[in-house]
């Protein structure tokens, strides 16, 4: 057989073509040639001709598709045509191999325009020989769905690696998703918590009718608090955030919830703060007035016991009141140091070497107990009160033997440190260098109420008469007022540590000796101002014993106007911290106008910290915290006037 001219090819596709179009008109008149021509899909008719398939006709979607170049292709084979489509080639021959319809996805590069286009094409075998093929361009669709995947996954990667846990639950409250944060934190597996709900997990129904608010519309949103039970039982305080979800069919809810152990522990300590804060505020009134009352007491008793000869029966009963005066003032001391208002004379000290004096004393009285000590020996020196932390030690060693009343081991170490390596802790400690001192024993050890409770003053759990309940109340207040830090562990019978942090002083620590001195007799004229009266008439009574001509005045505005009287007579000023109207702070800076070179001794209830460290810094002369003796209050007058009398006429101090 000759073979055909193009002419004579292309007329006989149209004769084929004809007789094509002629069998696709059915009995019932439907027209599939108008449906093929108008169809929004571009379509391509192909014929098998030998082992190959010829273009034979295409419709108007295809011509608008191609924009119109798609005719020149008419007669041509679909192996000249795809050539580097393959697939195409094996699609075609399938389709009429198998006389079955192909759906087949591709991506195809526009050689007239350079786009690169995603497709969907159709192949349908029409006998005899007809392979029918539609074509969908879906790029769009293609990049909507690449989007839409793109960002699940970018989401799924959030919700995986979330810290806080990820809840998705149906319309009953059953978990349909949770994310890995959410299994660790209760315990379970992702298979275990889908079988789950949340009604299983919450501890109340609280959650439930958070939970019942959301999916039912009555709010958008919605955060509370409450306790999840974990796999092994323990409950987990946590904070959730609720909301509905925007899905087609069931209401589906999110919840984040959030892990708040840290936060409830925080707040707790907080609260405590605030709590022994107030407490402390009125500890330290308390201990106030209270040493105003011992002052008077120790006053009457001191101008008794210089009228008594010692042989006279009424010797020892006074001196019993006194011992019981000084007793009292140990108790006011315990609240002052809980207050953070007791006596505060900082100087270096070592703590090693103030270990080793107290538990020398200690050791002696409780035989019963071994003694162990880890001392650092390049301890860093701590700026603080001598007399505080001897006491605070004393305490320590005396809740320590308590814990062990059958004996046991005490344990004493101490290191140096720094800020940063004090870790997990609820306090974040200033930069710098600490000392740690910690007090350890192996006695019975505390549950988790009474640690909660142990610094609160009055506390106490022994028995009715054998404790205050101020020893570990006043550490506490001792240790804060030094801007240390103390934390306690123990278990019920284990045992218990105190561990105590100090900041560390770059001073070196100084040997000074105790000065000691008697009374002496002195002359002069003294302004005593206190607005209590009893404090006012024994005062002056102890002046003049000590041989003083005393003016009395009794607030702040009296003081300032028998000062401008007397000033040229007035060697010193004894001047009371706490007054109404005028207070001590207010009529020293009046007394340093009138005169600046007014000597003033200042006197309270309270101690040297605060307010009165204030007006020494602006050139008090001194401080004597009630209640004082006769001996203590001459020393401090003689010393006040001996400088006086030195710098007048030349000499250093």
């Amino acid at each position: 057989m000759a073979r055909l001219t193009y002419e004579e090819l292309e007329k006989r596709v149209k004769e084929l073509d004809a007789e094509s179009i002629k069998l696709k008109q059915n009995d019932k008149g439907i027209n599939f040639e108008a449906i093929f021509r108008f169809i929004p899909l571009a379509g391509f008719v192909w014929r098998k001709m030998g082992d190959d398939f010829v273009l034979v006709d295409f419709n108007d979607a295809a011509g608008v598709f191609y924009h119109g170049r798609v005719a020149k292709f008419i007669g041509n084979k679909a192996r000249e045509i795809y050539s580097d489509m393959p697939e195409i080639l094996r699609n075609l021959s399938r389709c009429f191999s198998e006389k079955k319809t192909i759906r087949h996805e591709l991506q195809c590069l526009f050689r007239t325009t350079g786009e690169s286009r995603y497709l969907v094409a159709w192949y349908a075998f029409i006998p005899p020989d007809i392979v029918l093929v539609h074509t969908e361009d879906v790029t769009d669709r293609k990049f909507a769905e690449n989007a839409l995947q793109e960002s699940e996954e970018k989401y799924r990667v959030l919700f995986e690696t979330a810290q806080d846990a990820i809840f998705v639950t149906d319309d009953r409250g059953r978990f349909v998703d949770v994310n890995h944060a959410a299994c660790e934190s209760l315990g379970y597996t992702r298979e275990e918590l889908l079988q789950l709900s949340n009604r299983e997990i919450d501890d109340d129904s609280i959650g439930y009718e958070a939970f019942l608010k959301v999916r039912d519309g009555k709010v958008d949103k919605i955060t509370f608090q409450v306790n999840q039970r974990k796999k092994d039982g323990t409950l987990l305080p946590v904070e959730i955030s609720g909301a509905l979800i925007p899905t087609k069919g069931q209401r589906m809810s999110l919840a984040f919830v959030r892990d708040i152990t840290e936060r409830k522990r925080f707040e707790a300590q907080l609260q405590r703060a605030q709590k022994m804060e107030a407490i402390g505020t009125l500890a330290g009134g308390i201990a106030h007035d209270f040493n105003n009352l011992l002052m008077t007491i120790q006053g009457n008793v001191s101008l008794m016991g210089m009228d008594i000869h010692p042989s006279h029966s009424y010797y020892e009963k006074i001196m019993s009141i006194e011992k019981q005066i000084k007793s009292g003032s140990k108790l006011t001391s315990q609240l002052l140091g809980y207050a953070r208002k007791g006596k505060y004379i900082v100087e270096p000290i070592n703590i090693n070497q103030l270990i080793e004096e107290t538990l020398d004393t200690f050791g002696r009285t409780r035989r019963e107990i071994s003694i162990h000590k880890e001392l650092e020996g390049k301890l860093f020196a701590v700026e603080a009160d001598k007399g505080q932390i001897e006491q605070v030690l004393l305490n320590l060693y005396i809740n320590a033997a308590d814990a062990m009343p059958g004996g046991g081991v005490l344990k004493l170490k101490t290191e140096n440190t720094t800020n940063r390596d004090i870790k997990d802790r609820l306090y974040n400690p200033k930069p710098g260098n600490y000392i740690v001192l910690s007090v350890i024993d192996n006695g019975i050890g505390m549950d988790e109420g009474t640690i909660k409770q142990v610094f609160d003053p009055f506390f106490t759990t022994k028995t009715m008469g054998r404790g205050t309940g101020l020893g570990l109340a006043s550490v506490y207040g001792i240790i804060k007022a030094h801007a240390g830090y103390i934390d306690v562990e123990s278990r019920k019978g284990k045992g218990t540590t105190f561990t105590i942090y100090l900041p560390a002083s770059e001073r070196q620590v100084e040997n000074l000796s105790t000065i000691v001195r008697k009374l002496s007799k002195a002359t002069g004229t003294v302004l005593l101002v206190d607005d209590e009266k009893d404090m006012i008439e024994v005062s002056k009574q102890l002046l003049e014993v000590m041989g003083f001509k005393v003016l009395t005045a009794g607030n702040g505005e009296d003081a300032i106007k028998i000062y401008k009287e007397n000033q040229s007579n007035i060697d010193i000023v004894l001047l009371d911290m706490i007054m109404p109207g005028i207070g001590g702070g207010e009529a020293y800076d009046l007394i340093k106008e009138i005169n600046p070179e007014a000597k003033v001794l200042l006197l309270s209830g309270y101690s040297i910290d605060g307010q009165a460290s204030e007006i020494l810094k602006r050139g008090c002369n001194g401080f004597i915290q009630k209640p004082f003796n006769m001996v203590e209050l001459s020393n401090k007058i003689d010393k006040i006037l001996q400088d006086s009398r030195t710098n007048r006429i030349g000499f250093k101090k």
